[in-house]
């Protein structure tokens, strides 16, 4: 009986200690830089994880655990759809990147 009380209060311990993780996402605007590292997080694929990670590194989060797209809808603010972020017709895109410490 005392070992399934430890094992209940262990497993109790580590279910909360993960739920405390931090997690916080960031919005970044998706430039073109020639490099091609933008589309990557853009479309989400596998060339994007390592920058994604570098990114969250860099504000001293552990890893990213996702990236993608972000509509301008999805943003609450003040996104600008066109104007001053438009250029020849195509405005900024943006990206999210999820981090988690």
């Amino acid at each position: 009986m005392r070992s399934l009380l430890a094992l209940i209060f262990g497993a109790s311990i580590i279910a909360a200690s993960s739920a405390c993780a931090e997690t916080r996402v960031f919005i970044i605007a998706n430039q073109a830089d020639g490099y091609r590292v933008d589309q990557c997080l853009a479309k989400g694929d596998k060339c994007g994880a390592s920058v994604a990670r570098t990114y969250c590194q860099s504000r001293d989060f552990a890893q990213a655990s996702a990236y993608r797209r972000v509509d301008p809808d999805e943003i609450t603010g003040s996104v600008p759809k066109s104007g001053a972020n438009c250029s020849h017709g195509r405005c900024d895109e943006y990206v999210a990147i999820t981090c988690q410490r």
